[in-house]
């Protein structure tokens, strides 16, 4: 008998909860069709209760395309077996930046950025830790029509640098000489399968807007990061062992709270392929 399942929505704008899905029996095409209509509708999804395997949480982010390979994780290895696909997150009393810190899109820097991120937590802390997701698309639409009209004819730069250099530089103590993506995409992107117009500017990888005074970029990225923090356009997820978060980088940015310092929480993500941005 198929599954069953039911789509409670977080908020009007962003976020659904998926009750009654078991991600590890398998998934038919027609239940997988109900998935991917929710996960475009919604923007952000939600699971829990999934003890599920690496292999099982690979195969889920299969069907929505080819896995991607973060340009700056090393290959995970659990049992002897490595799973480059995989993105251990993890942090604790000795940490002293967690991934995600900050409103982003994952790896908006890559010149086909992840269309889809999945994390499934397996360890939590006692309390903190919640990920919040906003819609890009919410922002857009509350925009004027002149700033619509003004953004639309703009690209910005994308760099991975500052952020993946800090990063290497807390966990190994070096720099490593290492050159990391950095790319141009428009300002407002076209969302690939929905049409929608998206914001897709972030405070971790967006270094500037192309072809206009530095002031000016400097005065309308201040205004859009102020502007994407929106409350209206959020919702926000609290955390059980074993859940699963999925979202959309092409139209939903995401901030995990580092509120549970020296507490643990730990974690495996799998990212799905995208496309160039237009």
């Amino acid at each position: 008998m198929p599954q069953q399942f039911e789509v409670k929505p977080l908020t009007p704008t962003i976020g659904g909860e998926i009750v009654g899905l078991d991600l590890s029996e398998p998934m038919s095409d027609a239940v997988f069709e109900q998935v991917h209509a929710a996960f475009l509708d919604r923007k952000a999804l939600f699971f829990r209760d999934q003890d599920i395997t690496l292999e099982q949480q690979k195969a889920f982010g299969r069907r929505f395309g080819e896995l991607h390979i973060h340009p700056a994780s090393r290959s995970y290895e659990a049992d002897g077996v490595k799973h480059p696909e995989i993105l251990f997150l993890h942090a604790d009393e000795n940490t002293t930046r967690t991934a995600g810190d900050t409103w982003h899109s994952d790896v908006s820097c890559d010149p086909e950025p992840p269309m889809a991120s999945i994390l499934r937590l397996v360890k939590i802390p006692p309390s903190g830790g919640d990920t919040l997701f906003a819609s890009m698309s919410a922002a857009y639409d509350a925009l004027s029509e002149p700033m619509k009209r003004y953004l639309g004819e703009l690209t910005a730069t994308h760099d991975g640098t500052e952020n993946y250099s800090d990063r290497a530089r807390r966990r190994d103590g070096v720099i490593k000489n290492k050159v990391y993506p950095r790319n141009t995409h428009p300002i407002v992107r076209t969302h690939p399968e929905t049409g929608q117009k998206t914001l897709f500017v972030n405070t971790a990888f967006t270094s500037h807007i192309n072809d206009v005074p530095k002031p000016e970029s400097d005065a309308i990225l201040a205004y859009l990061y102020q502007h994407i923090s929106n409350a209206a356009f959020q919702c926000r997820f609290q955390w059980t062992e074993n859940s699963i978060a999925m979202w959309d980088n092409r139209c939903a940015l995401h901030h995990a709270m580092w509120d549970y310092y020296p507490n643990v929480r730990s974690g495996f993500r799998v990212t799905v392929q995208g496309d160039r941005p237009f």
